[in-house]
């Protein structure tokens, strides 16, 4: 396949550890329901579903942000939940209620029953992927991401969101069997999905554990932890010529950030609760770090947002600059941005980051 090309590659060197310019800034679902013209779109479609399965439609709301913004990379418009939905779980969003499974995974027979899907189930999300690498022409790299094994494991066997986790924990404790059966299926089928992502045009990956940090000590390692690194054992390093990062994002890991170290991936994501700082010490000599601020920071005054982000900058310390490797960041949020956040707040924040980040820079050529 054949793709125009990249103008602007600073995610993906500060996905290698490589000096850039600027710190890179992406947010995760920068392509959601605060901004007016996805809403626009999602009514057009008719549905959450509607949306994300309509080629078309994906690419336009991928690109939405983009045409406000002046960000480091998109990220593909889907749903953690395509794999188990592909799987047969009959996969539905009701208004206000979130996603949600005709036919939850509770028992022995229903694990039994679980199969990796056959890939052609999500052409959709191939095709998108495609589509909206060709519509980028070359402005930024594209990234494709999957849940993670336990975090799709959560949603299958409550059927839904959860409060206390307490199906599925349930059956963690009383049938570790079960759930590494489950976990074994789920880590085989995210590492297809994102290598058919990567075929399609995906130039980097991401795995969101977004459920890792409600599991104890010990309990992640061995449900979470492990089964992200199955996935990453599997998925493909390069394609076309091109490095292919891979990105872990686990919400609550900053307990187990020095375990996470051994994951064989490019760059870890943090929460909020986590030191940029003191992750650096951690994991910096062989991992880039992706994060971290509050996404509520957000609905400060622009003032205020201007300072968090300088002060999240100045946390991480001064990035590498010259020839080799050495420690850099991506800017994020530490989850998700919130359907209530004033646009123009974000740009407040995409400016403030490219700013800075190069004021830091001149300081070390100074």
């Amino acid at each position: 396949m054949r793709f125009a090309l990249l103008q602007n590659d600073t995610f993906l060197r500060a996905c290698r550890r490589l000096a850039t310019p600027h710190t890179p800034v992406w947010l995760m679902r920068q392509a959601g329901r605060y901004l007016p013209e996805y809403r626009e779109t999602r009514a057009r479609a008719g549905s959450f579903m509607g949306l994300a399965t309509n080629v078309d439609y994906a690419t336009e709301v991928t690109l939405q942000p983009l045409a406000r913004y002046p960000l480091d990379a998109a990220i593909l418009f889907s749903d953690i939940l395509t794999v188990p939905d592909a799987m047969g779980l009959g996969l539905s969003f009701a208004p206000g209620e979130g996603p949600r499974f005709r036919t939850p995974v509770r028992d022995e027979a229903a694990v039994d029953a679980l199969r990796v899907p056959e890939l052609e189930k999500l052409r959709y999300v191939f095709d998108a992927v495609t589509s909206i690498r060709r519509a980028l022409n070359g402005r930024v790299p594209l990234i494709g991401f999957s849940g993670s094994p336990w975090t799709l494991a959560c949603y299958m066997v409550e059927g839904a969101g959860s409060d206390d986790y307490r199906l599925v924990k349930t059956m963690l404790y009383s049938r570790p069997d079960l759930m590494h059966r489950m976990l074994q299926v789920n880590a085989d089928a995210v590492a297809a999905y994102l290598n058919a992502q990567i075929d399609a045009g995906a130039q980097a990956v991401m795995i969101f554990d977004s459920w890792g940090g409600v599991l104890a000590d010990g309990a992640f390692q061995q449900f979470s932890l492990a089964y992200t690194a199955r996935v990453l054992a599997q998925l493909k390093r390069e394609h076309d010529g091109a490095q292919i990062p891979r990105i872990v994002f686990t919400k609550g890991a900053s307990p187990w950030l020095a375990e996470m170290d051994s994951l064989d991936c490019d760059v870890l994501g943090v929460d909020w609760t986590a030191n940029l700082g003191r992750a650096r010490a951690l994991v910096g000599e062989r991992k880039a770090l992706q994060g971290n601020l509050d996404p509520n920071i957000l609905f400060a005054p622009p003032a205020q947002i201007e300072l968090e982000a300088v002060r999240l900058l100045d946390s991480f310390g001064l990035p590498h600059t010259g020839p080799g490797t050495g420690p850099t960041h991506i800017f994020n949020l530490g989850h998700g941005i919130s359907q209530h956040t004033p646009p123009e707040h974000v740009a407040v924040l995409v400016d403030a980051v490219h700013a800075h980040s190069k004021r830091l820079r001149a300081q070390l050529n100074d």
